[in-house]
């Protein structure tokens, strides 16, 4: 089987210095491996011209597909134009295609009064013996070499913007397009489950013989995240759906492996199960927060069509609302103190009587890197879950930084809800 291999080079100093997260390569990645490409290498370099050529050599040397995002704006630090001229020894010409839907941009869209300025029409100007992709969200066309490696095999580059929405758009209605018509694609095939309750060793110790036991084109992978572990097969193939086939048997086994710790045999995040037994049930939800800050309800309302069931939530930060609001004890507090079992039982009491829903999530706890004590470390977070009959708890110890705490204490509330909405 012959298998075909991109390297995504990404370029930018604010890459490097961590001033911007790339969400680029994760994108082209999951898009290449849904036609059958496989995403060999990812490489960040600056704007640096050396580094930029030394990249495209390496990387040619490795796949036969090379995607470059960045680099193709109009101020002085955008180095990617020029250098591909030099690299694929062309003269920069003005496109007149190019040209016109800059001046639709400015004129039509932006609105922009005036002439355009020399920078902007300069984003029409394009390497002489590149093809040309159209941009339909940008001003910043696309651009498609084909160049020998090393080896004498072709080598396709394309030159995208690195502005997300602009690339995205390019990927999609461009790119892959002309690539399923330049290659015959093998079959990626993969099947996503993840579980919760248990680390990634213990996963990998129950997991064993059936790994052990898994052909050579079916491989595992373990992804764990936030207290949970995401498990990926993945298979390769010339024919899909006997791909397809042979990773659903060997998914199925799997799962008998797994069905005291596992959460869906879907690649989806616990807010979506969440809203899906939710919805199935036509049941309602409020949460009530003081050390997660409102971050469940954030996760909550990203998925689509969440107000058929969330009802909102009450950031209970301070004592104060925690008793004005929710009518949590203040003897309780005194006695117990705020990170407590008793109070987020109270807390989800509270929630239920003031919001008027079936079920309700609470917590409570020390985040950090301040506020802990002995008997209360930092990390220390009481989570509840429950409707009017019935309240159940768990406690956590945690033992990260701030931002880590609240994901994990928010994904394991969820994971709480989850448990007892099944159960009861």
């Amino acid at each position: 089987m012959n298998q075909l291999n991109a390297s995504i080079i990404t370029i930018g100093d604010e890459l490097l210095i961590g001033q911007t997260i790339d969400t680029n390569s994760a994108f082209i990645a999951q898009e290449f491996n849904d036609v059958g490409i496989w995403v060999k290498r990812r490489v960040a370099v600056g704007d640096n011209f050396e580094d930029i050529w030394n990249a495209l050599d390496e990387e040619s040397g490795q796949s036969q597909i090379i995607i470059i995002t960045g680099g193709l704006g109009p101020t002085a630090d955008d180095i990617t134009k020029p250098l591909l001229c030099k690299y694929f020894g062309a003269e920069l010409v003005l496109n007149e295609e190019v040209l016109k839907h800059v001046e639709y941009l400015f004129h039509q869209v932006f609105r922009r009064p005036g002439p355009l300025l020399k920078r902007n029409i300069m984003q029409a100007e394009v390497p002489e013996n590149c093809t040309v992709l159209h941009n339909a969200l940008g001003t910043a066309p696309g651009m498609w070499f084909e160049k020998d490696n090393q080896k004498g095999e072709k080598t396709i580059f394309v030159s995208l913007p690195g502005v997300p929405h602009e690339m995205k758009g390019l990927i999609t209605n461009e790119v892959i397009p002309r690539l399923l018509q330049e290659f015959t694609m093998p079959a990626i095939v993969h099947r996503t489950a993840f579980t919760a309750g248990m680390g990634e060793s213990g996963v990998a110790e129950i997991l064993q013989d059936f790994e052990n036991n898994l052909p050579e084109n079916v491989k595992l992978a373990y992804l764990p995240s936030y207290g949970m572990v995401k498990l990926r097969l993945t298979a390769r193939g010339e024919n899909k759906a006997e791909v397809e086939a042979v990773v659903s048997r060997y998914f199925d086994e799997m799962q008998s492996y797994l069905k005291d710790i596992l959460v869906s045999n879907q690649d989806e995040p616990m807010e979506e199960i969440i809203g899906k037994l939710l919805k199935g049930k036509n049941k309602t939800l409020a949460t009530a927060e003081s050390c997660t800050g409102g971050y469940i309800a954030h996760l909550i309302t990203t998925v689509p069509g969440s107000s058929q069931y969330f009802k909102g939530t009450v950031v209970a930060y301070s004592n104060e609302i925690k008793m004005k609001i929710l009518d949590v004890s203040e003897q309780t507090l005194t006695e117990k103190g705020a990170v407590s079992e008793e109070i987020v039982q109270q807390m989800v009491k509270g929630t239920l009587d003031r919001l008027n829903t079936d079920y309700a999530v609470a917590t409570s706890g020390i985040m950090g890197p301040d506020g802990g004590s002995i008997e209360k470390p930092v990390g220390t977070v009481w989570i509840a879950a429950g409707n009017k009959n019935k309240i159940i708890t768990k406690k956590f110890h945690f033992r990260f930084d701030r931002q880590r705490n609240i994901q994990l204490s928010a994904i394991n509330a969820l994971n709480l809800l989850r448990i007892f909405i099944l159960d009861n």
